[in-house]
């Protein structure tokens, strides 16, 4: 009987370690917290380019890859352009933008 509790301690330790690797990020793929983040990032640098008078009815893509942002898309300016990258600096977690918006 006490080795059967054993194995089966053992096996439970085994399952929660499986899990909580099974969380971590690794170079090529992100963890569930960052992935969350970064969704988060991008929902608020949407919205607060949706909420802007300049830029509301343009339409720019906005992705988010562990903390840097990149923007794209067909602008009619160069004052878009730095309005959307100023934004979208300043939203908290940005690291870095990718700016890929092109003035037509």
């Amino acid at each position: 009987m006490k080795k059967r509790t054993i194995i089966i301690n053992c096996l439970l330790i085994l399952a929660l370690i499986a899990t909580l690797a099974a969380c971590g990020s690794t170079p090529k793929k992100p963890s569930t917290g960052e992935v969350i983040d970064d969704s988060v990032i991008t929902t608020k640098v949407k919205a607060l380019l949706a909420a802007d008078n300049l830029l509301k009815s343009i339409q720019i893509g906005v992705e988010t890859y562990r903390g840097t942002v990149q923007l794209s898309g067909f602008v009619d300016s160069r004052e878009v352009v730095e309005k959307a990258v100023q934004i979208t600096k300043s939203v908290q977690g940005v690291k870095a933008v990718k700016n890929n918006l092109i003035v037509k």
